[in-house]
């Protein structure tokens, strides 16, 4: 994090350097890639800019606690020492100037700590009026993003996404959290604070960046076997990228299979493939694909599945996630604990590969395709 990369409106106070220092080594959550670390020092967030500015105070507090607390300490054991004093001691009982002071001081430090967090609290908590509604569900082990406010163009229905949050930049994003399951919990460290997702409980906080970019998010809760697979990324676009990726995810329908091993694939996917040994169950029983009759609600949305970056809600990013496809289809149980999408062991290696082209084929057009735009932060 380089302050001196921030506009002047932003830079904190002179202490701030030493509190964000503080602050990234006690705080860091850890690096998710290779060129991404996860921080609450990232002060591109109003939320991580406010909690910071709170921080630096209760921080410098602390310090003047500790001096002042270590001064007295010394002082008197080098005053009353032993060795400087041959004569017994006075007696006395109590020191009503001294027991006052020890009542007075601690009120006020918890006072004012008390002000301080009562006011952070106001700013960051309340959704402000024009804010982007997302409501994000976390189950064994994936997030699904649905955007209330973007309606499908021509069908029923909102633009939804898995384990990919796509917002805009320069401003605020009201994520409401539950959970179909177990209690979960949704943390993107650079854009904002941590609320956890229980089933039956809605709750919505804000998030914000003003700089574009690819940020790592986690479930911070234990919720099961995969707890540290269940991963999310969100991409922050500038506004008018933004608009673009919700107007062509609305009006997305699925191209029709265009080549006989698409076309095997698309079969495979909305019917399942009878064996003499087992029948292999359709993959549209369980996920959505905008455009065609797969409307299954109990795994991820994979309507631009071809457009996304990550496989097994963020085990795999990059050229390492069409290298793996196959091998999570066939079994993910395997390499994800928990994972309740059931084996495909008997399909052959030609169906899988026909499978994986039909899904690898599920695109956005350029114009509102998101991956590649921004950096990796």
């Amino acid at each position: 994090m380089k302050l001196n990369t921030l506009p002047r409106r932003l830079q904190p106070p002179s202490v701030a350097v030493l509190g964000l220092l503080a602050l990234t080594l006690l705080a860091s959550a850890g690096t998710a890639h290779a060129a991404q670390t996860l921080s609450i020092g990232d002060l591109h967030s109003s939320y991580n800019r406010n909690i910071l500015y709170m921080s630096i105070a209760v921080i410098v507090m602390a310090i003047l606690i500790f001096i002042g607390v270590s001064y007295a300490l010394f002082y008197t054991v080098n005053k009353f020492r032993e060795d400087k004093h041959s004569a017994a001691p006075d007696q006395f009982h109590g020191n009503n100037r001294l027991e006052t002071v020890l009542i007075v001081v601690p009120v006020i430090i918890v006072t004012v700590i008390t002000i301080l967090a009562a006011h952070t609290m106001a700013i960051v908590n309340p959704t402000p009026p024009g804010a982007l509604h997302v409501n994000a569900t976390g189950a064994q082990f994936w997030w699904a993003f649905d955007y209330p406010d973007a309606k499908l163009s021509g069908a029923a229905g909102t633009v939804v996404n898995g384990n990919e949050l796509v917002i805009p930049t320069g401003r605020q994003v009201a994520i409401t959290v539950t959970a179909k399951d177990v209690i979960h919990a949704f943390w993107a460290p650079n854009l904002g604070g941590q609320r956890d997702a229980i089933p039956g409980s809605l709750k919505t906080f804000q998030i914000d960046t003003d700089q574009p970019g690819s940020y790592q998010g986690n479930c911070s809760v234990l919720c099961g076997a995969s707890h540290a697979n269940m991963r999310f990324k969100v991409v922050a676009l500038p506004p008018a990228q933004y608009a673009a990726f919700i107007a062509g995810a609305a009006a997305y329908k699925a191209p029709a299979p265009s080549t006989p091993s698409t076309q095997n694939g698309y079969s495979i996917f909305m019917q399942g493939e009878d064996k003499a040994s087992a029948a292999v169950p359709a993959c549209a029983s369980c996920h959505r694909i905008q455009g065609t009759p797969a409307a299954g609600a109990v795994g991820p949305d994979l309507s631009y599945f071809g457009s996304r970056d990550t496989l097994g809600a963020g085990i795999w990013e990059g050229k390492e996630r069409e290298a793996h496809i196959e091998p999570w289809i066939k079994h993910c149980a395997a390499v994800k604990p928990g994972c309740l999408m059931p084996a495909y062991t008997d399909l052959s290696d030609a169906d899988l590969a026909d499978l994986k082209a039909y899904l690898l084929s599920l695109k956005l057009p350029d114009t509102a395709a998101y991956w590649g735009k921004v950096p990796v932060r």
